[in-house]
């Protein structure tokens, strides 16, 4: 019985211990389960959440000191990035002693021999006095190397967050730069500054509306139109006309946000949104659409006077002879100051003035962009000669940018809206204003496309991209007279493909000069244009407008008015 009694006690302990090591697996397995159900809930708080959501102090400390932005496609344009500093700590061997081994100007020598860009000067007298400092930012990890060669230990390299932008000098304008002190400067790095500093926002990327293959082909479009004509500088936006979304914008020369220097500073000026400019015959399109709009110009056939308009001491003429009279087509076609005038002359000032303030012509232009130049608006009461004068483009300056908008309202169907460098989302685009008809758009884009197909725009013409748009070669002012015979702005303002816009380009060049590459020529017709002929064919593609050749706008209701279709017929 004694030994039947310790089996049933045997049995018993080993029951216990089998029930003991089943509760223990069973509270393990439920404290993972449990760890487990707080991860799920954190990661799906976290993807719901999308720019709501806000991080935990630990994923503050993981993230860099300043948040990244990105094109429209998520491409990279600024970013933090860890890089060696080169700091020159005079205590490094204690209070007492000598800061360096060898002399101040024998370091300098050596710092020059791996950076030639440094000033040897400058940072030998640093060395001398003593002075602790940085002597250079952001050095590559080869170079690093070199210096520790040196066997210097007053030379320190500490490891920093520093800003990058990986594109290099594009888009500089746009994106500004990040000063030593941290804080954003000049382009959208200051207008999101905040976002891009605060813990709380700098995890989710900033998305612009520019898409980086646009811009690097309008930058070396321009480039390229700037040395052709040795021009001193150039401008141009492409420019979604349903949104108002930029997807680029350049003024050259520009900077490079990665080595901020004193030639970098002068370049600062943003052609675009800040410079004004008397825009001369891009204008004239926008007075005909307004007196179309207004009632003014109710036959496109009527007959304009086309001889000399004389106001008081002033005469305005043509560039050349166009004839005893133009209908409005005509005008446009061969660009002429005389019948534009007496077409502004008849719609009266109020009614012109109260276009160009539809369009935004009278306060500075509407961009996220810090800098934004205003324009030099000809007052509350216009003048019969100032009206006559804005009708061709003179008497008013304003920026690029301002023509661009103004220029996607008269194609776009009518209605105006502020340009924007943030990427908007479907259904983001703002409501806009009505500025012409429908139909009055309509009627425009036929005028347009009759341009570059019989007017001064033929060299903007890509074969199937059905290109319309408006060349302007204004005067620079100052000189005799009010302005210089010699140096021009030449502008070709466009839009792509006519029979259904979708993006307004603009080129601009400052001052370009008659060259072998624009046959001797400096206006508009020979410059700027070629430039957006090349343009498009680069970028149609990319923002998807492919060529078609079987397919145009429809402008048989104006060739009757259009002697050159008249001749191409016969």
């Amino acid at each position: 019985m004694a030994m039947a009694s310790g089996r049933v006690q045997l049995v018993s302990i080993r029951q216990k211990s089998l029930d003991l090591a089943r509760w223990r697996v069973l509270w393990i397995a439920l404290a993972f389960a449990f760890v487990a159900v707080i991860a799920t809930t954190r990661i799906l708080f976290l993807g719901a959440g999308g720019e709501g959501a806000r991080a935990t102090s630990l994923e503050a400390a993981l993230l860099p000191d300043r948040g990244e932005i990105v094109d429209r496609n998520g491409v990279p344009m600024a970013r933090a990035f860890p890089a060696y500093a080169l700091w020159f700590n005079p205590k490094a061997l204690g209070e007492d002693g000598e800061p360096l081994v060898a002399s101040a100007g024998e370091v300098a020598a050596k710092l020059k021999a791996i950076f030639p860009d440094l000033d040897e000067k400058a940072v030998a007298a640093q060395l001398a006095s003593g002075k602790g400092g940085y002597l250079r930012r952001r050095l590559l990890p080869e170079e690093a190397n070199r210096v520790q060669d040196i066997g210097e230990l007053a030379l320190e390299m500490p490891m920093e967050e520093d800003r990058h932008y990986p594109q290099g000098k594009m888009a500089a304008h746009v994106l500004g730069y990040v000063a030593a002190d941290g804080s954003g400067r000049v382009g959208m790095e200051q207008v999101f500054d905040e976002h891009l500093r605060d813990p709380l926002t700098r995890g989710t990327p900033v998305a612009l509306s520019l898409d980086v293959r646009v811009q690097g082909a309008l930058e070396d479009e321009l480039r390229r139109g700037m040395k052709l004509t040795q021009a001193q500088g150039a401008a141009g936006i492409v420019l979604d006309v349903d949104t108002g979304e930029v997807l680029a914008l350049a003024s050259l020369p520009e900077f490079d946000p990665n080595k901020i220097d004193e030639d970098g500073q002068k370049l600062m000026f943003n052609r675009v949104t800040n410079q004004v400019y008397e825009l001369g015959s891009t204008f004239k399109p926008l007075t005909v659409a307004a007196a179309i709009d207004s009632g003014t110009i109710r036959d496109l056939g009527r007959r304009f006077d086309a001889s000399p308009v004389k106001v008081g001491r002033f005469t305005i003429r043509d560039s050349h002879a166009m004839g005893d009279d133009l209908n409005a087509v005509e005008t446009l076609i061969h660009s002429s100051n005389t019948t534009s005038a007496r077409i502004a002359d008849e719609m009266g000032a109020e009614r012109l003035r109260q276009y160009m303030i539809d369009l935004g012509m009278n306060g500075r232009p509407e961009i996220e962009l810090p800098a934004k130049g205003f324009p030099l608006w000809p007052g509350e009461k216009w003048a019969r000669l100032t009206n006559m004068t804005v009708g061709f483009g003179h008497g008013i300056a304003v920026t690029p940018l301002h023509l661009a908008s103004a220029y996607a309202a008269m194609v776009n169907g009518g209605v105006y809206r502020p340009a924007t460098l943030k990427k908007l989302g479907p259904g983001e685009a703002p409501k806009g204003r009505r500025v012409f008809k429908a139909s009055t758009s309509s009627r425009m884009r036929q005028m347009m496309r009759a341009i570059a197909i019989y007017g001064t725009g033929r060299n903007a013409d890509a074969p199937g991209y059905r290109v319309g748009g408006k060349t302007g070669s204004a005067e620079k002012p100052g000189g005799k007279g009010g302005y210089r015979r010699t140096a021009l702005v030449s502008t070709f303002a466009a839009a792509f493909p006519m029979d259904r816009p979708r993006y307004v380009v603009i080129a601009m060049l400052d001052e370009p000069r008659g060259t072998l590459a624009s046959s001797y020529q400096r206006t508009a017709a020979w410059n700027a244009a070629p430039i957006v002929g090349r343009l498009v064919p680069r970028i149609g593609p990319l923002i998807g407008v492919r060529p078609d050749d079987t397919r145009d706008i429809d402008i048989s209701a104006i060739t009757p008015l259009i002697p050159e279709a008249q001749n191409e017929a016969e």
